[in-house]
């Protein structure tokens, strides 16, 4: 089995399997003003810790008591926070090796895809799909169903072939698809319920380059007519609109460039070529978002809507995401059309995906081809929080399920009606995580609550 290493990690072994409580102390960073990357959720719990090995983490995990994993802190709501003690993944964040054999790359929890993905691009390989940040942490996104676009891409977490997770007592354990079924399509999809993920390993294929294409001013009718052929005109298609005037404001389409891809004209079902780069949010400079105008790229410069280097959409802001079965979308999206005016002051824009169906217990997509209809809106806590009663209701027809790291308001029971497998994951929680460890506010409501 041939390896490619990227880089060399270099690790501090620990004799023993406890650290000293002295290292522990060392490691707590003192109590501060903490809070996600848009500034709308301030981190509550008292301690945050940055363990630089697996080691280290095993031992805080055994010897903490409440506890949560912390990403990115790329959510926007309080699924990553705890009542004491925070962890953070970010110095476990490089890429450990490539398989040839099997088409993989292993990953630390804490690497971010827009870190990673020139290098494995320089050996001749990428992903699937990315999402619209490449900023994003892996095992935060994973953990949470994070997704890209395409009719036929699965989400993040579906490149996961395995995983390794510290549970409660400081054990370390191994889940693969070929090995663990059913548990494993459990655990990949884990809320940060189970343990703390501290390894990936992903599919891969050989490297591919992508041209972005944009279009302005689709009319509503011919999303109507056209529905399936304009998602599936792409490899990855996003549709964007803030609900007014009978139109889709823009229509991103990324295709892989083949010796067949073809130019799409000016007229794409209506909508007019773009003449410039264009920001989601026609109003803010295009300068942070990926280059468009047909220019081939590599793809981990064109499936992200935003460059690794510049802050991410517009920043302060909120985001809200429900996901519907692909079948039932049009309709769906006709609904929400119809509480446009509602919408639209406290919005800067809605983006329109679709997601392949998965297998992963508590995934967004598990089980049906889903098409999402996310929300950005401007940082108004509490009128956001007041529209988001109606735009659920509006979806309920529709059984749809609400992004796990964003703004959603849906009673528990009917939370846990969406997803078929909720109780073998209650059951695969208290095995893992017999004690309640990784228990925290987020999950006393949305999981733990009966």
């Amino acid at each position: 089995m041939k390896r490619n290493q990227f880089i060399k990690t270099s690790s501090v072994f620990v004799t023993g399997s406890l650290l000293s409580s002295s290292l522990i102390s060392c490691q707590k960073k003192p109590k501060s003003i903490r809070k996600n990357w848009a500034g709308n959720y301030q981190y509550k719990a008292e301690n945050l810790y940055q363990p630089k090995t697996v080691e280290e983490i095993q031992s805080l995990v055994k010897n903490l008591d409440k506890q949560k994993a912390l990403g990115s802190c790329h959510c926007f709501n309080d699924i990553a926070d705890s009542p004491l003690n925070q962890i953070s993944t970010q110095n476990l964040n490089k890429v450990i090796s490539v398989d040839e054999k099997t088409n993989t790359v292993t990953v630390e929890a804490g690497a971010r895809y827009g870190q990673f993905a020139p290098e494995l691009d320089k050996n001749g390989y990428a992903l699937h799909n990315l999402a619209s940040l490449p900023h994003i942490s892996v095992a935060g996104a994973c953990a949470t169903a994070t997704h890209g676009s395409g009719v036929g891409n699965g989400n993040l977490a579906s490149a996961v072939s395995s995983l390794e997770i510290v549970t409660a007592n400081g054990d370390l354990i191994n889940l693969s698809r070929d090995k663990d079924g059913d548990k494993f399509n459990g655990a990949v999809v884990n809320l940060g319920a189970l343990g703390i993920v501290t390894k990936l390993t992903l599919d891969i294929q050989k490297s591919y380059q992508v041209r972005q294409d944009v279009f302005q001013d689709l009319p509503l009718q011919s999303l109507k007519d056209h529905f399936d052929e304009i998602l599936s005109s792409g490899y990855s298609v996003s549709l964007f609109t803030n609900w007014q005037d009978q139109k889709i404001s823009q229509v991103w389409v990324k295709r892989k460039v083949e010796l067949d891809t073809k130019d799409l004209g000016k007229d794409f079902f209506g909508a007019k070529a773009a003449t410039k780069n264009l920001h989601p949010i026609t109003k803010l400079s295009a300068e942070n978002c990926t280059d468009q105008m047909g220019v081939a790229g590599v793809w981990y410069e064109r499936l992200p809507h935003f460059k690794m280097g510049f802050t991410p959409s517009s920043g302060e802001e909120l985001q809200s995401e429900f996901f519907v079965p692909r079948e039932h979308a049009l309709e769906a999206i006709l609904a929400l059309e119809k509480k446009g005016n509602l919408i639209y002051p406290e919005l800067m824009i809605t983006e329109i995906r679709t997601i392949a169906a998965d297998n992963f217990w508590m995934s967004t997509a598990y089980k049906q081809d889903s098409v999402a209809i996310h929300f950005t809106w401007k940082q108004h806590t509490a009128e956001v929080m007041k529209l988001l009663p109606m735009i659920e209701s509006t979806l309920i027809p529709f059984q749809y399920r609400p992004h796990w790291g964003k703004l959603f308001t849906i009673a528990p029971k009917n939370l846990h009606s969406r997803y078929e497998k909720y109780d073998d994951f209650m059951k695969l929680i208290k095995e893992y995580d017999p004690t309640g460890k990784f228990r925290n506010p987020y999950l006393d409501l949305n999981i733990y609550n009966v």
